[in-house]
């Protein structure tokens, strides 16, 4: 691939696609970054020509030199110790992160946080207008760059920029509590289009900007004083359904789930949970109605299995490394208590896996288990649905993204109300095959149609058509 100056495409986001690791003898070797940004926005920049993504390569200390993976031109960010600290665990993870998903943990906030968290955006924004062509499409992404709109808005008036965000934006009673909120609402603003997974978040955005700004909001579109102006919409974001598709449908993945399923004792019904351990994503609330369903002997251990895969996540923040405590006392409990031998109730795997293992889980897998306490959107509930047999049968929390797409073929619940979620486990369990056959039918249509070249098509179209709306 050349080296070019300048690109018409520019994506920024927090992380590159890889990250790097060095080894005690200095050798440098990239690995794949796990997340669902990665997984959407691999596919869409793979291949394309003139298009750069602007990231952190995953170490601290002076970024690697621009290089070319699986056809993609990526240009690292470089951030020091203090800032990673600061910038990324500090301000980003815990100030935004927790306000932004509903306060599930108390958020902190610290000045010298918000000082390095507008310090890297500028950075980032710095490269973006180094490296984007004249008129050029600016796509930032995510929480992490709130600031950095703005910014490349003044550095480069002449770029197209758009911004879409991963996570839910609050409502503006929570939005309020975080130090700087209006100097991230204008930075938002300036982007031409703003991109959410749901359109109650986009609405909660627009209430911020009449509350918090005083500036004129008209239907989805708020006009800025200086006669600028930015929309925002939900565009809900999606998987490479057809190649997850055709890989579930590979003889190798498919003797790899049956592998498991006899590894485990070949139960009558897997339940499957696949998450980062975070505190958004209800694993604790899982278990314990699991547990409760095996202490009332309604689910009988020598003929259901668990399996939780928990993708270790920030484990240097105390909110992780706490629940990571309490998750695996949790486990151990379960099958002190109701494991048969030589068959686990739960097995409990706390790592990452690769592409190909984690789709041959979700084709043994009966039953997903998808309940996150918030979620801007969920794509494993979009995996699983793309992978699983079709009588497989999808459990889903309500306060997902995902809920809005799939809610017409799962079992939606409250994760947060343990009696209503063991009652919906039972009834995904239960569900005649006949039903559980056509819901999934219905679910995998969604999910094939609104891949994520589309997802990345409408961002795009409407993007190009700020402030209005594209032709249908």
């Amino acid at each position: 691939m050349p080296d070019p100056d300048t690109f018409d495409f520019v994506i920024a986001a927090n992380r590159l696609p890889v990250d790097q690791t060095t080894d005690d003898a200095g050798n440098v070797t990239f690995s794949r970054s796990p997340g669902g940004l990665v997984t959407a926005m691999e596919s869409v920049m793979r291949g394309r020509e003139g298009a750069a993504w602007i990231g952190w390569a995953g170490e601290t200390g002076e970024p690697p030199a621009p290089f070319e993976d699986s056809e993609m031109y990526l240009v690292p960010i470089g951030l020091s110790d203090d800032e990673h600290v600061d910038y990324y665990e500090g301000f980003s993870n815990d100030s935004i992160w927790p306000l932004y998903h509903d306060v599930i943990v108390p958020a902190t906030f610290k000045r010298r946080w918000r000082t390095a968290y507008e310090r890297v955006n500028q950075r980032f924004a710095q490269k973006i207008a180094d490296l984007a062509a004249p008129e050029a499409t600016v796509w930032v992404h995510d929480y992490q760059l709130q600031l950095a709109p703005a910014m490349v808005r003044e550095l480069r008036p002449d770029v197209r920029i758009g911004w879409f965000n991963h996570i839910p934006f609050p409502p503006v009673e929570l939005f309020m509590q975080l130090p700087g909120r209006e100097d991230l609402l204008w930075g938002l603003l300036g982007a031409d289009f703003l991109g959410f997974q749901r359109a109650a978040d986009a609405e909660n955005f627009l209430r911020s900007c009449r509350r918090l700004l005083h500036v004129h909001v008209r239907g989805d579109v708020v006009q800025h004083g200086d006669g600028r102006t930015t929309r925002a919409a939900a565009v809900p974001i999606s998987i490479d359904s057809h190649d997850v598709y055709e890989l579930a449908h590979s003889d190798k993945v498919r003797e790899r789930a049956a592998q498991i399923r006899k590894d485990l004792g070949n139960p009558q019904k897997l339940l499957l949970g696949v998450d980062r351990l975070d505190y958004t994503k209800g694993i604790r609330h899982r278990l314990k109605a699991y547990g409760e369903l095996l202490a009332e002997k309604t689910l009988d251990p020598a003929d259901v299995t668990l399996v939780q895969v928990a993708t270790p996540s920030r484990e240097r923040l105390q909110a992780y490394r706490t629940l990571r405590g309490q998750v695996e006392q949790t486990v151990g409990q379960i099958n002190g208590e109701y494991s048969p031998i030589g068959s686990p109730a739960v097995t409990y795997m706390h790592r990452s896996f690769p592409r190909e293992e984690m789709i041959a889980l979700f084709v043994a897998a009966d039953v997903a288990l998808v309940t996150p306490l918030r979620d801007g959107m969920n794509l494993v509930a979009k995996e699983y649905v793309t992978c699983c047999a079709d009588d497989g049968a999808l459990v889903l929390s309500e306060f997902t993204g995902a809920a809005t797409e799939l809610a017409r073929g799962s079992f939606l619940c409250n994760p947060h109300d343990i009696r209503s979620l063991k009652k919906t486990i039972v009834a995904a369990i239960d569900a005649p095959e006949k039903e559980r056959r056509a819901q999934m039918k219905r679910l995998r249509k969604v999910v094939l149609d609104n891949d994520v070249q589309k997802w990345a098509g409408s961002f795009l179209d409407a993007l190009k058509a700020a402030p209005e709306r594209p032709a249908s």
